[in-house]
């Protein structure tokens, strides 16, 4: 492996509130709220696969995706592959970074797609193995994503297996997603058949987009019909193309989407293009992968200086190794797991507790580890002061991790700790009982935890759900965050503005917030929509200023409303 440094835009973490039933976000990950503007050198390592005929980089500290794809013959990069890092906030945890081939598992975009996962690399008589992968923390699920290369291959060979070790099923889905570069005469070379059309509407059409040029607006193409299972994109004025093929009969998904060439362009910054191959049809729904199952699926990437015919290409018959060489990984963070297993352990051989994370270091224990909760309640019983009341915490953050909404209202509901006190606010609420949410946040004693940009934010909606009768609390806690810029913040002070029937003000202030772009959320829209429904004005078009795309509703990208 080879390491370089690229140019990296950071993220900002939300904070140290847990992600347990959170709508942004994904638990046990960090969701993110901010793209710092200014990059920072960031060290990466980097595998090399090559032949004669195609060059393939690979990232394992990227999750896995391949960062490069050469034609050799032509000299010619066939990936969107920017030089600088810069990602951009969507669902999960609003850090997708265009570029490259990424491999999702197991929602729409991979949690730790930007992060280090595990990897290594074999060698056979005739193919050459880069594997990566690691155990998702979410539900404990086993990735890995196998790409090989033989001596006279002109394709990439990409094969992806997941298992389930755990003992209870879990949804997922997967889409290997390809950013291509793509201008106004980029062509679309797609089976003929039914589309359903993802834009500002959701439409049936009875065939997809032939070239850049004919899209209109950011649109997800989706192949409910087809007369083959190949597709790709091809760019005249750049001279490169890159096609996929599968067998339909384990990987019959297909997807374009584009920004077009209207004004959703600037989302892309009007460079590039995804085409999208999986095991499954759309990105409506999940499978279910039952304890310890395995499923699998391969796909090819060709690379091209000229248009395929389509209908001409067939999946390539390629010998891999037996699915059982695959190597399967597992956890592939170490700081993100070893007080836990520490505390499993410590349990088992009953010891001495390990000492519970940080609350700023928003570690919290994986819901993928389903054997935490005889742990936990040993610690708290046979910790010392103040170590019980985190331990307490992080019992209640795992078991809403996990989904055990009433057990962990019971255990935070006893936890004194302000950040428990925050979860236990956004569980009493999604229950429907806001009073109680309301008390567990006026609970909060820790001064800075009560200016925190998600517990204003939570507390804002909490008591406007109350009644117009809090308007003068609100006011109290928003003006002693006045001097925060931070987006969530505004949009509560723009709430309260219109609230208090002030809309022009509120209005103003929508308007001049510089917001950064953020896919899959619709805060600020709706705060506009309110606005135009009290002005009496038309609500259409959306202002670009509020930095929300217009999609349609459509996809299992949330796990919570």
């Amino acid at each position: 492996m080879r390491n370089e440094s690229v140019l990296t835009h950071e993220l900002i973490p939300a904070g140290p509130i847990p992600t347990a039933f959170d709508p942004d976000g994904v638990y046990p990950y960090v969701s993110y709220v901010e793209t710092s503007s200014r990059p920072v050198p960031k060290q990466y390592g980097f595998l090399v696969l090559e032949n004669a005929q195609i060059r393939v980089t690979i990232c394992p500290d990227r999750g896995g995706r391949v960062t490069s794809l050469i034609h050799k013959s032509s000299s010619r990069e066939v990936l969107y592959a920017p030089e600088v890092i810069r990602p951009t906030r969507i669902l999960p945890r609003f850090g997708f970074v265009a570029g490259g081939i990424e491999v999702s598992f197991p929602i729409s975009h991979s949690p730790t797609q930007n992060e280090p996962v595990l990897w290594r690399v074999d060698r056979t008589p005739e193919r050459v193995y880069v594997t990566c992968g690691e155990r998702e923390l979410r539900f404990g699920m086993q990735w890995s994503v196998e790409y090989s290369l033989g001596a006279d291959d002109p394709f990439l060979t990409q094969r992806t297996v997941f298992l389930n070790p755990g003992t209870s099923p879990h949804p997922w889905m997967s889409w290997s997603n390809a950013a291509v570069p793509c201008t106004p005469d980029t062509q679309y070379h797609f089976p003929r058949g039914q589309v359903l059309a993802h834009a500002s509407t959701l439409t049936v059409l009875e065939s997809g987009p032939r070239q850049e040029s004919d899209i209109q607006e950011m649109t997800g193409y989706f192949w409910k019909t087809k007369d083959g299972n190949a597709f790709g994109a091809f760019t005249p004025s750049l001279g490169i193309a890159l096609y996929h093929v599968a067998d339909e009969a384990i990987a019959p998904g297909m997807k374009l989407w584009s920004y077009g060439v209207g004004k959703d362009r600037a989302w892309g910054g009007g460079t590039y293009a995804e085409i999208q191959g999986g095991p499954i049809r759309d990105q409506a729904t999940k499978l279910e992968l039952p304890p310890q199952e395995t499923r699998w699926h391969v796909e090819f990437w060709i690379p091209s200086d000229k248009a395929l015919n389509i209908h001409a290409l067939t999946t390539p018959d390629v010998k891999l190794r037996t699915l059982s060489d695959v190597p399967l990984f597992d956890w592939a963070r170490p700081e993100e797991v070893k007080v836990w297993q520490d505390l499993v352990r410590a349990h088992h051989e009953n010891g001495t507790p390990p000492q519970a994370p940080d609350i700023d270091q928003c570690l919290w224990a994986p819901s993928g580890m389903e054997d935490l909760d005889a742990a936990f309640a040993w610690a708290v019983a046979k910790s010392r002061d103040p170590e019980p009341e985190r331990w307490r915490f992080y019992r209640g953050t795992w078991l809403a991790g996990c989904g055990r909404k009433r057990e962990a209202i019971a255990v935070l509901s006893a936890a004194r700790l302000g950040v428990a006190r925050a979860l236990l606010a956004r569980l009493l609420k999604t229950e429907g009982d806001i009073e109680g949410a309301a008390t567990a946040l006026r609970s909060i004693e820790e001064p800075g935890l009560q200016l925190h940009p998600q517990v204003v934010a939570l507390r804002d909606e909490v008591l406007r759900t109350l009644g117009t009768h809090t308007l003068g609390e609100r006011e109290q806690w928003l003006a002693r965050v006045d001097s925060l810029h931070d987006e969530r913040v505004i949009e509560r002070r723009v709430q309260l503005l219109i609230d208090k029937g002030e809309y022009h003000p509120a209005r103003r202030l929508l308007l001049s917030t510089p917001f950064q772009k953020v896919h899959q959320r619709y805060v600020r829209t709706a705060l506009w929509r309110q606005l135009c429904e009290a002005l009496r004005e038309p609500c259409l078009p959306v202002p670009p200023e509020l930095g929300e795309d217009q999609l349609a509703s459509f996809g299992a990208y949330r796990e919570f409303a």
